[in-house]
């Protein structure tokens, strides 16, 4: 039996994070690279890409690019390629929650969302596949969410996206798991984000979710570290098709 601490090293691997400029993106990117693979951050906002550049050093590239635009996947597909060669690991953490209530949804908010959240996924998964097929090993880690089974006020539109990457997730494993690709998902209860911005700075709503989990508390960002180097790595060899919440237990109760 060899080191099992090497079941989690990703020397030699590529990895490609979308949203890697904040958040739980950003937390991915910066773990995989510690843990030994070469990572190329996408996302719009290049200065928040270039400060995490800095900050995680020589196996870190950049891309600045709009996941949700379809006509650039092709083009996506090569320049995330360029720095390293084609990417082993895709995590999908780009997203959006534009909040609209039922009644007060957009067209326009509604697109946005399902572009982002669901349709990006697949495309860009769908891109990147013949090279992670091509080495027979690949693992592709969405972004679920306690929506992917709860319902939140305001939350239908992002909700109907995260229960979708629950199935996509299972699609995606039926489709390419037999060519040595791994599809996953992590469901983040409530952690410290952008996105989550408003929900932490109402210290009564933040301490209300926090209750409602079998922990007592909400999300550290490094709560989140063993979850996705687990998923991302040999360690997961036979998991696929499954999303693991990482909520402090929000769903078990």
């Amino acid at each position: 039996m060899g080191d099992p601490r090497s079941l989690f090293d990703l020397t030699g691997r590529v990895a490609c994070v979308t949203g890697a400029s904040s958040g739980l993106g950003r937390r991915a990117a910066t773990i995989l690279a510690g843990a030994g693979a070469q990572v190329v951050g996408v996302a719009r906002r290049e200065e928040a890409l270039k400060a995490w550049q800095v900050e995680t050093g020589p196996n870190a590239e950049i891309v600045v690019a709009d996941v949700a635009n379809r006509d650039a996947v092709g083009a996506l597909r090569d320049a995330v390629s360029a720095p390293f060669g084609s990417p082993d690991i895709l995590v999908h953490a780009a997203g959006v929650n534009t909040r609209e209530a039922a009644d007060e949804v957009t067209p326009e908010g509604w697109d946005r969302t399902i572009a982002l959240n669901l349709t990006a996924p697949f495309f860009v998964s769908q891109a990147l596949v013949p090279g992670m097929r091509a080495k027979g090993w690949g693992r592709i880690v969405n972004f679920a969410s306690l929506q992917t089974y709860r319902a939140f006020p305001g939350g239908i539109s992002y909700g109907a996206t995260k229960a979708g990457i629950g199935q996509l997730t299972r699609a995606m494993a039926e489709a390419w798991s037999r060519d040595g690709i791994t599809a996953n998902a992590i469901g983040p209860g409530f952690f410290p984000t952008e996105l989550t911005e408003a929900v932490f700075a109402d210290p009564e709503r933040s301490a209300r979710n926090a209750s409602q989990t079998c922990l007592l508390r909400n999300g550290r960002l490094d709560d989140l570290d063993g979850p996705l180097l687990f998923l991302c790595s040999d360690a997961s060899a036979y998991v696929t098709g499954q999303v693991i919440m990482v909520d402090g237990g929000f769903t078990a109760k």
